[in-house]
């Protein structure tokens, strides 16, 4: 049985929220998706940095001290990198592909790498920003200073 009914890559069921501005609840999720995600890149290269350590000096191995300034200074280096190249490229880290949004332009576009490594850098240095977003605004802070949007877009590949 064939129609000539065109298939759609979204979800019947995301279809009218297709292009909107995403809200806080999805945001944050995706938000915490992405803090779990560059968690396990920061704990990989640690475990990484210490198995080559082992390699080399297996006698006298210890694991290295994980000082709270340190590590916080490359969680967040992490994380600024993970975001800034994810909505550069593709508009969508992994929490925004799990929760069906993209950042984009105030035309629709993907955002530039410079807005993009500004966004990341207001993101990870003021997470709280994104509470703007409560009470129906939809946007948040570094969505009102770089005119970006965040949006349900389930399509594949760039946006349009």
């Amino acid at each position: 049985m064939r129609t000539d009914e065109p298939v759609s890559i979204v979800p019947r069921e995301a279809q009218p929220y297709q292009g909107r501005r995403a809200g806080l609840v999805t945001r944050s999720i995706a938000s915490v998706i992405d803090a779990a995600v560059v968690a396990v890149a920061v704990l990989a290269g640690y475990v990484g940095v210490n198995g080559i350590r082992f390699l080399l000096h297996p006698r006298g191995f210890q694991f290295s001290e994980a000082s709270p300034l340190p590590s916080v200074a490359t969680a967040l280096l992490v994380l600024v990198v993970y975001l800034s190249i994810a909505w550069a490229t593709t508009g969508r880290t992994y929490g925004c592909h799990v929760m069906g949004l993209r950042v984009v332009d105030r035309r629709g576009r993907r955002v530039r790498p410079l807005v993009a490594l500004l966004r990341a850098v207001f993101a990870a240095l003021f997470p709280l920003g994104l509470l703007l977003c409560a009470g129906g605004r939809q946007h948040s802070v570094q969505d009102v200073v770089l005119r970006t949007s965040v949006i349900y877009d389930w399509r594949p590949g760039l946006p349009h």
